[in-house]
């Protein structure tokens, strides 16, 4: 095997740009687009010097798949063939989310339109055919469970379906395509190819033992599906038969899994535990949220240690932060970079490590509100959006200098050896 920045044993550090695109608009729902809310699409080069100023060598950045591909059969490189020269000229590593939650407008039913897998693999492998000559590293789908939840249980975004019906379509659906986008990004880039999935890393507690039991299984249902993992004997399976799945869609999957180079886990400490109560009349929902607690670095540990376990790639801390003061941001870097550090010199091969995001981003709730933008900024980023006579002037904090430290940190050269689990 190449060795390669996921298998050479050290530890990377990595930065985040958010780039949730929901682009579909109706009455009381506005379109999300973090790069323009951030006006990233403006500020894009600087940000990308900012990321390589602050030390990282790796950036996860997603693709607009709505503006690139505006209409069926149509496809606009013009910025992303600059964006991609950039990354090149600062020799920043890109890995390239290319589903972050959106679909393009012309795809009507969005993920629920019965050739979704077919157009989303197209797009993906399109644009592994257009950078393979700089761009080895993907990330086929973000956070599929959280996309299907969101889409396919909750009815909060397109193609606002509802129930467990809604929630196994999206599961299909979203496991599909992720399946058919990495066969075709592989069969363009071989080995040289790089998949890292992503999702969020969740935790369950409380005293609703049914459903967390049930929770705890559903979480990694998407990542199981396209490794091939579930048969018959699955505890989900009775899930999927029971709400629209057949045993050929099982077969389907087992048959040709698409496995992680990388397997990464999103961990925000006060948001990734959540309660289940039986007191609860709604059992939580996106609409109800779930109270959370933050079990700090015992739930960041676990989370790694688990994926890693379950999995058997190396694994990757692939966004984490707090959303707070300065100070309590910083206390959160230093505490998760010592913890990080903790599991691989207990054996635990963590080969990066990720602030999400380089700047502040927009909470998701933008979509639903007619509040202006500020109204919505979440403070977790290195740098801080202030906006002065409408244009967005990235701040820094003194985190841009921790992170640094943390970055070039001669502890990140010490090898900790990849072996298969």
């Amino acid at each position: 095997m190449t060795t390669s920045w996921h298998t050479d044993g050290a530890l990377h550090f990595a930065l985040g740009v958010e780039d949730t695109f929901v682009p579909q608009e109706r009455a009381g729902e506005r379109a999300i687009d973090e790069y323009e809310l951030t006006q990233h699409y403006e500020f894009w080069s600087g940000d990308l010097g900012l990321a390589a100023s602050a030390g990282a060598t790796l950036l996860r950045w997603g693709v607009p798949w709505y503006r690139v591909n505006p209409a069926k059969g149509e496809w606009d490189w013009s910025w992303l063939d600059r964006v991609m020269d950039r990354f090149a000229a600062l020799e920043l590593r890109p890995i390239v989310d290319l589903l972050h939650y959106g679909t393009p407008l012309w795809l009507d039913g969005q993920f629920a339109h019965p050739d979704y897998p077919e157009h989303v693999a197209e797009y993906s492998a399109r644009v592994a055919e257009r950078y393979a000559d700089r761009v080895t590293d993907y990330t086929p789908v973000n956070e599929p469970m959280i996309h299907a939840l969101f889409s396919g249980e909750y009815a909060y975004w397109p193609p606002y379906l509802s129930g467990p019906g809604g929630l196994v379509t999206m599961v299909r659906q979203l496991a599909r395509g992720f399946v058919l986008a990495q066969r075709a990004m592989r069969d363009v880039l071989g080995e040289r190819g790089v998949f890292v999935h992503v999702d969020a890393g969740m935790r369950y507690a409380g005293d609703d033992l049914p459903l967390i039991e049930r929770l705890r299984h559903q979480v990694h249902l998407v990542e199981d599906l396209v490794t091939g993992r579930v048969d018959a004997a699955h505890p989900m399976a009775p899930f999927l038969l029971e709400h629209g799945f057949g045993d050929d869609d099982l077969g389907w999957f087992a048959a040709d899994p698409a496995p992680p180079d990388v397997m990464g886990v999103n961990y925000y400490p006060r948001h990734s535990t959540e309660i289940v109560s039986v007191d609860d009349p709604h059992r939580g929902g996106f609409a109800d949220p779930r109270p959370t607690r933050d079990d700090g670095v015992l739930g960041l540990e676990e989370l790694l240690r688990s994926a890693w376990e379950r999995y058997g790639v190396p694994v990757a801390l692939t966004e984490t932060c707090v959303t707070g003061s300065v100070a309590e941001r910083a206390a959160w870097l230093d505490e998760s970079v010592d913890a990080v550090r903790s599991l691989r010199a207990g054996g635990v091969p963590v080969v990066a490590y990720t602030w999400w995001p380089v700047f502040d981003m927009y909470e998701w709730t933008y979509r639903h509100s007619d509040a202006p933008r500020e109204a919505h900024r979440l403070t977790m980023g290195l740098w801080e959006l202030s906006e002065r006579d409408g244009v967005l002037h990235r701040v820094p904090t003194p985190l841009v200098d921790r992170f640094r430290a943390h970055a070039h940190d001669p502890l990140n050269a010490v090898p900790v050896e990849i072996k298969e689990n």
